[in-house]
């Protein structure tokens, strides 16, 4: 089995120390280099080839921003993924290296000693450089051709009227949000609700990013809120969002139950509870991401009568959550990323449109 070639970049020795001897525990990759700053980074970049590069954002001589743009100048297709601290400052630096052309990025343990940063390198990291490293999921399987073409997944579009927009999205979900967000008109009909998976901090920064790049504004939501047609909510780091009917309204609420999918926020807990309150009236959208978070989600929506549309393979950063969406054949489009935007307005207008 071959393995995965891994580059680790970071100033701190015990943090490039207990990245490489986690990951070197794993027989699936290799750790071929490590190196403390970027621009040793880009010397051994071009010696080694690795398949993957773990970049730290603040670094002397040359920071991970400024050498993930090198990077992508030589390597446009090369995964990598910024470490960042759980902090206000690093969310802001997190989401401007995405918007550089990160793969994705990886919150540093802050706190619980070796042992637990360890374990979070391990039940995270690793399964995460797999997943943006291995091959594309219809290359593994004996069928060539085992995903029908878009024309082919086409099924009849329910005739309710959509009353919400629902998005879940992960690994590579913050890019994908804005391209969707940015065929958005400020006067959407319906309101926008969303689970991304990311810790608490980035996903202020996240909704504030999108509300001043985009034609209608994103909250971070908090509980009570009345949710408006044309205006987005994102569940905060750590909570669940779910909508509950206050009279003639629809209000969010948050919640810190038990992790779904090992995630909180999870997709399947909004998805669920916006079934409940909209039924027919859902237009679900699956964006890139690892796992499968938003499925048991999306078959409530269609079990209620609403809409369901996975992004495609070919633009999401991993096939995973939309993957699974996919194969479900729930979903009546598969669509690539610059095509979804639009097809989300075309169906909040209606047939009409």
């Amino acid at each position: 089995m071959t393995k995965i070639r891994v580059m680790v970049v970071d100033d701190s020795v015990v943090i490039r120390r207990q990245v490489t001897d986690e990951l070197a525990l794993d027989p699936a990759i290799e750790v071929i280099c490590a190196a403390h700053n970027g621009k040793q980074a880009l010397i051994r970049l071009e010696q080694l080839t690795p398949d993957l590069v773990i970049l730290d954002i603040e670094m002397p001589e040359m920071d991970g921003l400024t050498a993930l743009v090198e990077i992508r100048k030589k390597y446009p297709r090369l995964p990598v993924i910024m470490f960042s601290s759980l902090t206000e400052r690093g969310a802001v630096a997190t989401l401007d290296a995405l918007a550089r052309g990160a793969s994705s990025y990886f919150p540093k343990p802050s706190t619980g000693g070796v042992d637990e940063s360890r374990r979070i390198i391990r039940e995270r990291l690793v399964p995460e450089i797999k997943a943006l490293v291995r091959p594309p999921a219809s290359a593994t399987l004996t069928n060539p051709n085992p995903f029908p073409r878009q024309a082919e997944v086409a099924r009849p579009i329910t005739s309710a009227r959509v009353q919400a927009v629902l998005i879940g999205s992960s690994t590579g979900g913050p890019n994908a949000l804005s391209q969707v967000f940015a065929s958005f008109p400020a006067d959407l009909s319906v309101p926008v609700l969303i689970a991304q998976h990311m810790p608490p901090m980035f996903t202020k920064m996240l909704a504030a990013r999108l509300t001043s790049e985009r034609a209608i504004k994103v909250h971070e939501a908090m509980a009570g809120m009345t949710v408006q047609p044309g205006q987005a909510y994102i569940a905060p780091g750590d909570y669940h969002l779910t909508v509950v009917r206050d009279g003639a309204q629809v209000k969010t609420a948050l919640n810190q139950g038990p992790l779904e999918n090992s995630c909180r926020p999870a997709v399947d807990v909004l998805f669920r509870s916006a079934a409940s309150i909209y039924g027919a009236g859902c237009l679900a959208v699956i964006l890139t991401g690892m796992g499968q978070d938003g499925l048991r989600g999306c078959e409530a929506v269609h079990a209620t009568g609403g809409q369901v549309i996975a992004q495609d393979e070919a633009s999401s950063v991993v096939w995973g959550m939309p993957g699974f969406v996919a194969r479900s054949g729930i979903a009546s489009r598969i669509l690539p990323l610059d095509a979804i935007g639009m097809e989300i307005v075309r169906r909040v207008r209606g047939p009409s449109s």
